[in-house]
């Protein structure tokens, strides 16, 4: 549960983007969590109207707004709200570790195929950010010794639920798109991870607690 604490956070720094939007520079990825956290509850709460927020490694972006001047003058010293004590049940996510990179991360890793579900699936994992295509989640929690880089040569389609990994990160690909994660497992029900009807759309947040859970199919 939260504290509920806030902190000031001086050094949120608005940028326009359009004439509906700000892009909040929060200064690090924490500080970002944290913003993201303060805008989704007061838009929950009615106090902002916006039409979308959209977290990124250290900005928010907060478009269709009516008035963005109003939010930007507001934005210095505003508090935020304290890195929660606990983030809820972890959401787990099925899939299948049949990824066309199982062998050569299993290579890099030094360990069998098979050894890289067991690892993979055994860590939590938290959502650092979103990006690249709506319901995409940047997950933290590999270990160093696990990191991997990307491939040297991206992929021109990587089907949607491909569970990738890349540097420090872990992620599912929420639809069809090129990319150059090394991929090693396929998410059963992709189709969970952005729902337009669903408030927040993104079923994973920053700050949600994530685990793997390998399935045969």
């Amino acid at each position: 549960m939260s504290t509920g604490r806030t902190t000031a956070a001086p050094r949120l720094r608005p940028l326009p983007a359009g004439p509906r939007g700000i892009l909040i520079d929060c200064g690090t990825t924490a500080a970002a969590r944290a913003c993201y956290r303060s805008l989704q509850s007061r838009r929950m709460s009615g106090l902002l109207e916006a039409e979308d927020l959209v977290p990124g490694a250290t900005t928010v972006l907060v478009d269709g707004i009516d008035e963005p001047e109003l939010l930007a003058a507001e934005l210095p010293g505003w508090p935020l709200a304290d890195e929660p004590e606990a983030a809820g049940d972890a959401v787990e996510i099925p899939v299948c570790y049949d990824g066309p990179d199982l062998e050569a991360v299993a290579a890099l890793w030094g360990v069998r195929p098979d050894d890289v579900a067991d690892i993979h699936s055994g860590i939590e994992y938290e959502a650092a950010f979103c990006g690249f295509s709506p319901g995409f989640a940047y997950l933290e929690g590999l270990p160093e010794r696990y990191h991997a880089p990307r491939r040297e040569s991206p992929r021109t389609t990587v089907p949607a639920g491909s569970v990738g990994i890349a540097g420090p990160y872990t992620g599912v690909y929420p639809r069809t798109s090129p990319g150059g994660w090394q991929l090693i497992a396929t998410m059963t029900n992709p189709g969970r991870l952005w729902n337009e009807h669903r408030e927040p759309a993104a079923l994973l947040v920053p700050g949600t607690r994530v685990r793997f859970a390998a399935v045969r199919v």
